[in-house]
């Protein structure tokens, strides 16, 4: 399935300068959000995962499907404030300025793998963080599913020696 021909480009948003990756193109194809969610499990069904998590808000959209593909529970990380119990939080830096991420506390035990999954690999500021936050529970990270990946910002550096699979790729 040609993944690229769906996902639609916005210019200049958020702001000028900035070429958005616009997913929703391909998820209200019915066809395209099954291959994707197929594509992901397949790369990691034969993986030792015990968990699927998913990166707010459109790593929930991918994570949900793929942990219910792989028949494995899921875990949110979300933004501050939104979850509801004892959490753990982790600071990281964006490409213009500070965010935060944070993950309930009992979310993954020690010793648990986790894939990690959301819709696009940047710079990889994000989704390292969210490696970051499942370590510190006690967690493995078993590996990196995303979409779309930006290569030319080179996120896969900041990652670990973990399995990442991400579905199409730009090169510019």
């Amino acid at each position: 399935m040609d993944l690229r021909a769906l996902i639609r480009q916005v210019p200049d948003f958020p702001k000028k300068g900035i070429n958005f990756i616009d997913i929703t193109t391909v998820l209200r194809d019915k066809d395209a959000l099954q291959y994707v969610v197929k594509s992901i499990a397949d790369n990691f069904r034969t993986e030792d995962v015990d968990l699927v998590a998913g990166v707010e808000s459109r790593g929930f959209i991918l994570a949900a499907p793929v942990a219910y593909e792989l028949q494995k529970g899921l875990v949110i990380v979300r933004k501050p404030g939104k979850l509801p119990a004892a959490k753990l939080k982790v600071e990281y830096e964006l490409e213009y300025g500070i965010d935060a991420l944070e993950i309930h506390r009992d979310a993954v035990a020690p010793g648990q793998k986790v894939l990690l999954v959301d819709d696009l690999l940047a710079t990889g500021g994000t989704i390292a963080a969210v490696a970051d936050l499942i370590k510190k529970l006690g967690g493995i990270v078993a590996g990196y599913a995303f979409m779309v990946e930006l290569s030319f910002l080179n996120g896969r550096e900041r990652l670990g020696p973990e399995k990442i699979v991400s579905l199409v790729s730009y090169e510019k």
